[in-house]
């Protein structure tokens, strides 16, 4: 019996030895077929590193508004009788634009200014009475007081008369009017927006680390997308000497000439101030970047002991970032031909190949595309 189980045993452990033996014999013919393809070559993109000149500049978005500009407006209710100008009309300062009713306050004019005549002949009579003592002088003050409050009614007459016509504070170009012939408008009714166009102001935020570097005087450069293949040069012309407690933003106002009436009120735009002297930096797309919580790293293309083309991982000190590049504080040289694309596939030592006929875009001032 106990023989017959030793035999048993000994037929199970020659079993199970010869199916792992088996399954090992085949696991090394694998490792070595690998070892003998080798590790994949990865196709990757490729750029050289090379210097270019970058000047440092701070940049905002601005609201562009008009040097000059207001809602025309009533300071009295009335009826329209007479509109003196067109939408889109360039006017002069002076020029009439609105005439309101003035049917009864002339009529109340005439009124008043009968009562200070009368009132200055009984002055003048009383008067030459007072020399040969006809009147007491307590008439005679009495005459003259009359006098001055029928004369400052006869003004103030007169000025309601003048606020009922409606002229331009100042050259410029007026907008859509906004009333009708025969409209009763009340004070303050908008009538016509009026915007002196010649010259904008652009008015935007920078931080406050930009204080030191922004002055009056200095230049700055407008972009529109309404006219996205124009400049407008301006000048900063004020700084707000106040700090916004919560952005800790200061407002900059920069003054921009606008001959052609391209730029409007209400238009925004991206304002380029260029501070200190241009430098010269190394720069790659920034699809070459990995971006890592140890630190920031890019492939090199290079070649081995053998002679072959392999990527090796580089930690580099990236800097400041415009358009597509990026700014190489340390890490890569000049000439260092940098993988682009395709690292996501990549480890220390892979072997590479290098197709570029499809690379990533790699311009400081890129252009928006539909495509």
């Amino acid at each position: 019996m106990i023989l017959r189980m030793f035999l048993m045993l000994m037929f199970v452990g020659a079993l199970f030895g010869g199916v792992f033996g088996w399954r090992f014999h085949e696991g090394m013919k694998m490792m070595a077929k690998m070892k003998a393809m080798g590790i994949p070559v990865q196709t990757v993109s490729t750029a050289k590193a090379a210097e270019q000149t970058w000047q440092k500049t701070f940049e905002a978005v601005g609201t562009l508004r008009a040097s000059k500009g207001v809602e025309v407006s009533s300071e009295v209710s009335g009826l329209v009788t007479a509109i003196d100008f067109k939408s889109g009309d360039a006017v002069k300062a002076g020029a009439p634009l609105v005439q309101l009713r003035t049917d009864d306050d002339i009529a109340k004019l005439n009124a008043l200014e009968s009562a200070a005549a009368l009132a200055k002949i009984n002055y003048d009579r009383d008067m030459k009475q007072y020399k040969i003592r006809a009147v007491s002088r307590a008439t005679v003050d009495t005459d003259k007081a009359v006098l001055e409050s029928d004369t400052a009614q006869v003004k103030a007459q007169q000025a309601i008369i003048a606020e009922k016509s409606i002229a331009a504070p100042f050259d410029g170009t007026l907008g859509i009017r906004q009333i009708d012939l025969g409209q009763f408008i009340s004070p303050g009714t908008p009538i016509v927006t009026l915007q002196a166009l010649d010259t904008m102001y652009a008015d935007f935020f920078l931080p406050q680390q930009a204080l030191s570097a922004v002055k009056v005087g200095q230049q700055v450069v407008l972009k529109n997308d309404t006219w996205p293949d124009e400049k407008f040069t301006g000048t900063i012309t004020a700084l707000n000497m106040k700090v916004d407690s919560a952005t800790r933003n200061v407002e900059v106002r920069a003054r921009v000439p606008n001959a052609d009436h391209k730029l409007l009120p209400g238009m925004y735009a991206t304002v380029d101030i260029n501070v200190g002297a241009p430098a010269q930096y190394i720069t790659l797309p920034q699809t070459a970047i990995t971006y890592n919580p140890y630190g920031d790293t890019v492939y090199l293309a290079a070649k081995n002991k053998d002679d072959k083309l392999v990527a090796r991982q580089q930690f580099v000190t990236a800097g400041d970032t415009r358009g597509d590049q990026v700014q190489i504080l340390k890490g890569v040289k000049a000439g260092d031909e940098v993988v682009t694309s395709g690292q996501i596939k990549l480890h220390n030592g892979s072997p590479i190949k290098v197709n570029n006929s499809i690379v990533p875009s790699n311009d400081a001032h890129p252009t928006p595309s539909e495509q």
